[in-house]
């Protein structure tokens, strides 16, 4: 099998949502840069994601939604009736400079991460998985829906069976709402219950092929891992999918300042690794993830994972450094950073009792 690829861009490095935005912090650019430190990224494993042009987003965006956006990111501003319409220009989705051409590069990567995986193959694209895009306004930070564009992009290279999971804490509306009533998508998601934006209600639905799961505040290591076992793996396996999307958001880790689960690092690369090899083509996004220390080193783990590689018990001294050079300003975790968030990418296991709450959950679905 070919070796995984990374989509990246430099465009992540400088780009801001805003000096309070939660996407102030870096992301991307801390995976690259940890990747390489590790000599885990060469050269020939890395491509540049493309900026699409306005008209491949209407794939599935509608052209009028798709050229305010545009727009906005040359005025900087927008009308009343745009913001009202579209949700630009909004405290969760603010004009900031790159506001089209960031997107619209994270849109460019998933597009072309589904032409690569024609032939089949492994794709690692951490700057997808918007998820909450919606065809004609922008939401929960996200101003086009990449995974959306993702699966038809999979669907046009010959995947006629795709299996999205998603397990960000956050539910991935604008997911369902594309692919809800399509049985040749399967969309597993695992979110906190109760968080932004409260839709992903306990069941399963669209014949078979939307499940939802929403689960308790303290989600731990070993919880997720029966998600993993009893209902992510055995409908990926009786969906016989010919490729694979995981939506890998960091936020559900216990150091994210937006969500309220308690999961380690390596619950995520636990689930990373179960699902490779049970399709030809797998695509990992990352998605949600607000502290810069959990984001950088979990996805950075995902890389490890993709390729094999071990990850150390220690970071070299050059490793390090990257992660020393973060802030998190204005969040009270930025202030005093535990020693580990500097020296390893693995989090200590955050195991735990199997609450009676999510067994019956389980047993609802």
């Amino acid at each position: 099998m070919k070796p995984p690829v990374f989509i990246g861009s430099e465009i992540y490095r400088h780009s801001s949502y805003g000096r309070w935005h939660p996407l102030r912090v870096p992301r991307v650019s801390t995976v690259m840069d940890l990747s390489r430190s590790m000599g885990w990224l060469p050269s020939d494993r890395f491509i540049s994601s493309p900026c699409v042009k306005p008209v491949a987003l209407t794939a599935w965006h509608t052209p009028e939604y798709v050229a305010a956006l545009y727009a906005a990111e040359a005025a900087q501003k927008v009308s009343d009736r745009v913001k009202s319409q579209h949700a630009l220009g909004t405290p969760s989705n603010p004009i900031f400079p790159e506001m089209y051409r960031r997107p619209a590069t994270a849109a460019g990567g998933s597009i072309l991460a589904g032409e690569l995986l024609a032939d089949g193959g492994i794709v690692y694209h951490p700057a997808g998985g918007t998820h909450h895009g919606m065809p004609d306004k922008a939401g929960g930070f996200c101003y086009v829906n990449d995974p959306v564009l993702a699966i038809l992009s999979l669907q046009r290279s010959g995947a006629n069976r795709i299996a999205y999971i998603d397990i960000d804490a956050h539910h991935p509306d604008g997911v369902e709402v594309a692919f809800a009533h399509k049985t040749d998508v399967l969309m597993i998601s695992v979110h906190e219950n109760g968080l932004w934006p409260r839709t992903g209600t306990l069941g399963v639905t669209g014949q078979g092929s939307t499940v939802n799961l929403p689960v308790p505040r303290g989600l731990n290591d070993d919880e997720m891992a029966l998600i993993r076992d009893e209902v992510i793996l055995p409908r990926v396996e009786m969906h016989q999918p010919d490729a694979i999307i995981l939506q890998c958001g960091a936020d559900g880790v216990e150091e994210d300042p937006l969500a309220h689960l308690s999961l380690s690092n390596q619950a995520h690369w636990s689930i990373v690794k179960a699902l490779m090899g049970m399709a030809p083509r797998l695509l990992v996004l990352g998605g949600g993830g607000y502290n810069p220390w959990s984001v950088g080193r979990l996805w950075t783990g995902v890389w490890a994972i993709l390729n094999g590689f071990v990850v150390p018990e220690r970071l070299d001294a050059k490793s390090e450094a990257v992660l020393r050079e973060l802030r998190f300003d204005g969040n009270r975790r930025g202030r005093n950073p535990p020693d580990h968030w500097f020296t390893t990418l693995a989090d200590v296991p955050r195991t735990g009792l199997i609450r009676s709450e999510l067994r019956g959950l389980l047993q609802a679905l």
